[in-house]
């Protein structure tokens, strides 16, 4: 959560993230990032019945800054989602607008979208959005009550279940093999390891192999967050890339006694390890795999939705 606790605030916050001018009126600072390289693409969507304040990102976020009267108010909320590198910008735009629209603005939310490039240094393949949504329902006058509903823990699984439904419709819609896992990678390692278990029972070693190398691929520390780049990051793909080639062998032996049926049923290959365990230590942030990170992912494909 964006919140005043910290000494943050929703008009610096957006200005920011858009690479925007906001002047806030509450303390009469003047935020201007008008000289931040890397943003693609930014858009507010807001319900149908929303004044037409709640589309200019100064007046909105004015109005969420006036609207809060506490020291420790919550000013808005945060979503970070790691975009396929895959797709053009236009399709990430497309893909990202869908899932807003479907899991927040339909709620009531006001969502204030920035799609980001990667950073001059670090991964290339890092394109990334951020989303502040309002924490307050909006009418035709204006903000009402906050909905307490959109803090449940149940919704956030439900939207990160979301995000990956979204994600790998357009991933199948355009061709392109890889795909993502809204689940941690412990519970991802626990269904490989299971698979394996079961392909050894039933006397299939090339099943057992491949689920046993994809469990050892996935027992690592998740990578660091989207815009975050660093040595840890370095290392773990080139760790990343042993164990892939492990996988991949794999995948090339002789079937078994049972034909391989292990290797057919075992779903999609992880593309970039899954969500952190615990995400939300950040607040309401949270990241989502990326989609270029893994095996077989041709970075910068073309493709058509």
């Amino acid at each position: 959560m964006i919140s005043r606790s910290k000494g943050r605030s929703a008009t610096a916050a957006s200005a920011y993230r858009a690479a925007e001018r906001v002047r806030d009126a509450r303390t009469g600072e003047v935020h201007d990032y008008t000289r931040k390289d890397g943003v693609l693409h930014t858009e507010i969507l807001a319900p149908e019945h929303a004044p037409d304040w709640a589309r200019d990102r100064s007046s909105l976020w004015n109005a969420v800054e006036a609207i809060e009267r506490r020291k420790d108010a919550q000013v808005s909320r945060e979503v970070r989602v790691a975009l396929p590198s895959e797709l053009t910008p236009e399709q990430n735009r497309d893909l990202v607008r869908g899932f807003v629209q479907a899991q927040f603005v339909a709620r009531g939310m006001v969502a204030d979208i920035a799609l980001h490039a990667p950073g001059r240094e670090g991964d290339q393949r890092n394109h990334h959005a951020h989303i502040m949504l309002t924490t307050r329902e909006i009418g035709p006058e204006g903000f009402g009550a906050k909905n307490r509903d959109w803090n449940a823990k149940e919704l956030l699984v439900d939207w990160r279940s979301s995000w990956a439904d979204h994600v790998n419709q357009t991933l199948e819609r355009c061709h392109v093999h890889e795909r993502v896992d809204h689940r941690t990678l412990e519970a991802q390692r626990e269904e490989a390891l299971e698979r394996a278990y079961a392909a050894e029972r039933n006397g299939d070693e090339r099943g057992h192999v491949a689920e046993m190398a994809r469990a050892v691929e996935l027992d690592r520390p998740p990578l660091p967050d989207v815009g975050s780049p660093g040595l840890e990051h370095d290392a773990a793909r080139h760790r990343h890339t042993g164990l892939r080639s492990l996988a991949g062998g794999a995948r090339d032996w002789p079937s078994g006694p049972r034909g391989g049926a292990g290797v057919s049923g075992a779903g999609p290959r992880m593309a970039g390890a899954g969500v952190r365990p615990g995400a939300g230590s950040r607040g309401s942030a949270w990241t989502y795999p990326r989609p270029g990170d893994g095996a077989g992912a041709a970075a910068g494909r073309p493709c058509t939705a």
